[in-house]
C-alpha cells in the first residue's frame, strides 16, 4: 500500500481502491493505547501507520483501502474523511439502513434498540497528500472479537448489517460501494 501511494505521488501509478477482507486480527493505529487492548492473547495484533486506535478486522467485514491523490482533490483532510463517511452511508442506504455521523466521533453509526452503535470505522493515513488505508464496514463479522479491544477507544457497541437483520452478501455491498464511488469522488472537488 505504501509503495502504491508513493507511485501515485510520483505519477507512476493510478489512484486505486482495494476491496478486501483480512483474517481475524487487531490493528493498532497511531493513537492506540495499550489499556484499550483488553485481551492481547485473543488475536494477533498488528501496528499500522493509519490514524485511530485499535480495531478488529476479519471475515465478514469489507475493508476498502482508498489511495487517492488529494493534492489534485483540494488538499482537505476533513473533507476527505467526510466523503468516506458519506460514501459508506450511501451504500448502507441501498440496503435500507439509515446511518449517520455523530459530531466529534469518526465513523458511521446506526440506531439500534440499545442505542447508537458503530457499523463502520475510518482510519486513514496521508503522506505527501496521497491517502492510504481507509474504511471497514461490518457486513457479517464475528462481533465477539470486538470483546478483545475497546474499539476505536469508544465505549459504544459495534454492530453489523447481519445484527441489524440484513443478510447482505459481500458482493452486493461491493456493488453499492462502486455505485456511490463517483459521488464520493465528486464531493472532494473544491467548491
Amino acid at each position: 500500500m505504501e509503495a502504491r501511494a508513493t507511485a501515485i505521488y510520483e505519477g507512476r501509478a493510478d489512484e486505486l481502491f482495494w476491496l478486501l477482507q483480512h483474517p481475524p486480527l487487531y490493528t493498532a493505529g497511531t493513537s492506540a493505547r495499550l489499556d484499550e487492548l483488553l485481551d492481547p492473547e485473543r488475536l494477533p495484533v498488528f501496528q499500522t501507520g493509519r490514524g485511530g486506535r485499535y480495531t478488529y478486522h476479519g471475515p465478514g467485514q469489507r475493508i476498502a483501502y482508498v489511495m487517492l491523490n488529494l493534492a489534485e482533490r483540494g488538499r482537505d483532510l476533513r473533507r476527505f474523511v467526510a466523503a468516506l463517511e458519506k460514501w459508506v452511508m450511501l451504500a448502507l442506504n441501498d440496503f435500507g439502513v439509515e446511518a449517520e455521523i455523530i459530531p466529534g466521533k469518526v465513523g458511521v453509526w446506526v440506531e439500534t434498540q440499545a442505542g447508537m452503535a458503530k457499523i463502520a470505522a475510518i482510519g486513514v493515513r496521508v503522506r505527501r497528500w496521497v491517502s492510504y488505508h481507509g474504511i471497514s464496514v461490518n457486513i457479517d463479522p464475528d462481533l465477539e472479537n470486538y470483546q478483545g479491544i475497546q474499539p476505536c477507544g469508544l465505549l459504544e457497541p459495534v454492530t453489523s448489517l447481519r445484527q441489524l437483520g440484513h443478510s447482505t452478501k459481500m458482493r452486493d455491498f461491493d456493488q453499492a460501494l462502486r455505485r456511490h464511488a463517483e459521488s464520493m469522488l465528486e464531493s472532494l472537488v473544491s467548491k
